[in-house]
């Protein structure tokens, strides 16, 4: 049973990452299309929740998993950076 709920733990983790980093994807997009000094803050809050998310999630096994969302994040990251 505690196997099954580590499992399940590293689940949920990578899975709010990955959450965490779609809105953030939401929120750079807005700042794209409607770009203001707003925006653009909403976006850099959203990407450092979704790195907090993912530092949270690498301490579970899924490591591969962990580095797509990683890859992800980065890319995201620069798509803000195009922005600004």
């Amino acid at each position: 049973m505690k196997n099954n709920s580590s499992s399940l733990q590293t689940q949920n983790q990578l899975f709010q990452a990955q959450q965490s980093l779609a809105k953030a994807q939401d929120a750079i997009n807005q700042a794209h299309s409607h770009p203001g000094q707003e925006t653009i803050k909403n976006a850099e809050n959203a990407l450092e929740t979704a790195e907090h998310s993912l530092q949270q999630a690498a301490e579970f096994d899924n490591q591969d998993a962990i580095e797509l969302v990683r890859e992800q994040l980065q890319e995201q990251k620069q798509a803000l950076q195009n922005l600004q």
